[in-house]
């Protein structure tokens, strides 16, 4: 357990005996419809026709069957997870796998066995590899649990181990492609837990300098080199709009930095830029307040490039990447910036204040600026940033903002690989016209109407023309309930679409890693 509260999973491959043979808490069964109509289900399958017959269990999708197994004490009870019908792709796979560690979690059991059907290719269109990622990835996601404070703690701590076993001795080519999945779905799945954990931190426990301290746990865990500004040295940079939106709290600014070298030269640089305001009422804007508890996920971007950060230490891909926090809480008080004021960033563009609430772009734009003095030729910003985005597109999907048709276009295939939804808002002229100000370079707000976009294109202005993608996740950062492989509250969305992105910037990786398991 890393002092961020990330329980890790150890989590293992085997092929050439039964999966009965092996001794754990429960074993999950993978069936599909059709296997209940063709009785193809092998040894299963009289129990799981009766249990069809009697309407308890169909294999449907998302479906999940507890199934006591008697005089079995080394495995005492088989879940059986539904494939559906047809074949299922890799984010059905992830939600099958989620969908049993929750099952496993409330049978309180600690060594889940899960029995690879010897026929997945029917059964799936992914390869052994994808296979392999999604289901590890959905194992991990789904058995995460939400630190609470409550004076009893339950004795219980979670599913530490899990075997994916395949019956028949599989080839070498095979195992190794099992391996190699295992071993980037763990890595996914740790880092979005890890910005889960995060995000879920309350206000009182998670400050900016609390915050810089975690992100130099990471740094220091992998041997990164980072640097933290204090709010002196944020000022004499001349950080004006990550200075004025922290000067309100009694907790002071940050502007964290990580450095991750995969190559010779430092070259061909990424910036992962997030937003971390680690509390947002508002400020002098006051926010409304039902609902103002959860602005604890306010912080939600730079949860997300922290996660990042951390999978990349364990996947040591052959990239270069920045990674950029300006970090914050957004406060009330007598010397809080305030609507009318006129703020000069790093850049040097002024910014006309009208709504304090609107400070997250604020923030964004002197990261945006540093990220240029550390070398960064493409830049992506994670925001929790504008309430405007829910309601084009609800909880559901992630907003996004860009310059460029190229980076937009990767990234939107990288996100269909990681299962998480992205949709593109409009960049009209007309939207960056209504950022214009007659007494200062850009004004941080614009009015309700193409909130989204307007907030987005703020922040693009900061971006100098280098290709930028903006990433609006205000409504699918933190949920009201489970829904897929998310659990209610923080969801750490966009982790795994970043790190998707980034690994595939350089084709030689999987080579690598290939290379690294064989030897």
């Amino acid at each position: 357990m890393h002092g961020t509260g990330v329980v890790f999973i150890d989590i293992q491959w085997s092929s050439g005996s039964r999966a009965k043979a092996l001794q754990g808490d429960a074993l999950c069964l993978i069936i599909a419809e059709n296997e209940i109509e063709s009785g193809e289900a092998g040894e299963w399958s009289e129990p799981i026709n009766r249990l069809s017959k009697a309407g308890l269990f169909g294999a449907k999708l998302n479906q999940i069957y507890v199934l006591p197994l008697e005089g079995q004490p080394e495995l005492p009870v088989a879940i059986l997870a539904g494939c559906g019908k047809g074949l299922a792709g890799t984010e059905e796979l992830r939600l099958i796998a989620a969908q049993a560690a929750r099952a496993a979690l409330r049978l309180q059991a600690v060594r889940l066995i899960i029995q690879v059907p010897d026929h997945l290719g029917k059964l799936t269109a992914a390869g052994s590899k994808e296979a392999a990622q999604a289901l590890t990835e959905g194992l991990i996601l789904g058995a995460y649990r939400r630190t609470h404070y409550k004076r009893e703690q339950p004795l219980y701590t979670g599913l530490e181990s899990a075997v994916f076993h395949l019956d028949r001795k599989a080839e070498a080519a095979e195992s190794l492609e099992w391996c190699l999945g295992i071993r980037q779905g763990k890595a996914f799945g740790e880092a979005t837990n890890l910005a889960r954990n995060l995000t879920n931190l309350p206000g009182n426990l998670l400050t900016p300098s609390a915050l810089a301290m975690a992100a130099i746990e990471v740094a220091e865990r992998h041997g990164f080199p980072a640097e933290v500004l204090d709010e002196q040295e944020i000022e004499q940079k001349g950080m004006g709009g990550l200075q004025a939106v922290g000067k309100g709290s009694v907790h002071p600014p940050r502007m964290i930095v990580i450095r991750y070298q995969g190559t010779s030269q430092w070259e061909n640089v990424t910036a992962i830029v997030g937003k971390g305001i680690t509390f947002d009422t508002g400020g002098i804007s006051l926010k409304r307040a039902p609902g103002m508890e959860d602005m604890i996920s306010d912080m939600g971007g730079a949860a997300a490039v922290l996660g990042v950060m951390e999978a990349l230490g364990t996947l040591r891909p052959q990239i270069n990447v920045v990674m950029l926090i300006p970090s914050a809480e957004n406060m009330p008080a007598a010397n809080a910036f305030k609507p009318g004021d006129i703020v000069t960033t790093l850049s040097g563009r002024t910014i006309e204040i009208l709504n304090t609430d609107a400070e997250g772009r604020v923030v964004l734009a002197d990261a945006l600026t540093y990220s240029l003095e550390w070398g960064a030729e493409r830049i992506i910003d994670v925001a929790t940033l504008t309430g405007a985005v829910l309601s084009v597109l609800g909880d559901i999907a992630t907003g996004a903002v860009t310059n460029n048709e190229a980076i937009m276009e990767a990234f939107q295939t990288a996100s269909i690989r990681a299962g998480e939804k992205i949709w593109r808002l409009p960049v009209y002229p007309e939207f960056r016209e209504m950022l214009s100000s007659e007494v200062a370079d850009i004004r941080n707000a614009a009015g309700r109407y193409g909130g989204a976009s307007t907030a987005g294109l703020f922040i693009g202005e900061f971006a100098e023309g280098r290709p930028w993608i903006h990433l609006d996740i205000a409504g699918t950062a933190f949920l009201s309930k489970e829904r897929g492989v998310n659990p209610k509250g923080a969801t750490g969305v966009m982790v795994r679409t970043l790190l998707q992105y980034l690994l595939h910037l350089n084709a030689d990786d999987e080579a690598r890693a290939a290379d690294s398991l064989q030897s």
